[in-house]
């Protein structure tokens, strides 16, 4: 039998935008069609709720699954984002392990990145390019934060991030991978010679890399403005930056 929406439900999900709470009930949310859709395969889902409306439409792709019947009042009430959806997805956080051996592989490490925004699309910019591991410091945001979820598109289901001793785990992979790193005094990134498995390290949006991370960058990489001596910005928004240099290493795989 299918559950009703309750008070206390409601106020459940309305609580997973804070991460003491995701953390409390081992749960998080994510909203719109794209996002549940994407995730309902990859976490174990505790709850879906929906308008008659959306359900209506979405029948066939919601067949044998229990969906919470609500409206768009309830939905409103729920909702983390501006411009609530009309479906709302609630999952499962799943059990914390490690990357595994990443020798073979091309993977991005994230150093005190602060903004969701920029977190989650560094997550979409790897799942378009075929990144599925990214390196967090334990002070990069959460992943599990809504806007995080929401800035993912779905990438989240084949991207994950694991969150370690930033320093310590680029000191051990160092000695059998390049490590790559951002920096104004590096190397031009279309010019230098990039391997096609390694680390490629993203710094903090205003502050780049910590002195422990830097330590760790076997090849430090520029990317240049155009024309070389042309006035303009100081530096790149962070998942800008990662877009540049991701597409590079895989258009020399080409």
């Amino acid at each position: 039998m299918t559950p009703e929406l309750t008070n206390n439900i409601r106020k459940l999900v309305r609580s997973l935008g804070d991460a003491r709470s995701r953390k409390e009930t081992g749960l998080f949310v994510a909203e719109g069609a794209k996002c549940v859709f994407e995730l309902i395969n990859a976490f174990r889902v505790r709850y879906l709720f929906a308008t008659n409306k959306w359900i209506e439409q979405n029948k066939d792709k919601i067949a044998g699954r229990e969906v919470i019947i609500v409206t768009n009042n309830d939905i409103e009430r729920m909702s983390q984002l501006r411009t609530p959806q009309p479906v709302i997805g609630v999952f499962e956080l799943p059990v914390q392990c490690s990357p595994g051996d990443l020798k073979d592989k091309l993977v991005l490490a994230l150093d005190r990145v602060q903004d969701p925004g920029n977190l989650g699309t560094i997550m979409r910019i790897a799942d378009w390019f075929g990144i599925d591991t990214i390196l967090a410091s334990y002070d990069t945001v959460d992943v599990f934060n809504p806007k995080v979820v929401q800035a993912t598109m779905g990438g989240m289901a084949r991207v994950k991030v694991y969150y370690v001793n930033l320093s310590e785990t680029l000191s051990r992979l160092k000695e059998s991978m390049p490590v790559y790193g951002t920096s104004l005094s590096g190397d031009n990134l279309y010019s230098m010679p990039l391997q096609n498995t390694g680390v490629i390290v993203m710094g903090n949006e205003g502050k780049g890399m910590c002195a422990e991370v830097e330590k760790c960058v076997s090849h430090k990489l520029y990317i240049p403005p155009f024309p070389a001596d042309a006035e303009c910005v100081e530096s790149l928004n962070v998942s800008m930056a990662t877009a540049v240099i991701v597409s590079e290493f895989r258009r020399r795989m080409l």
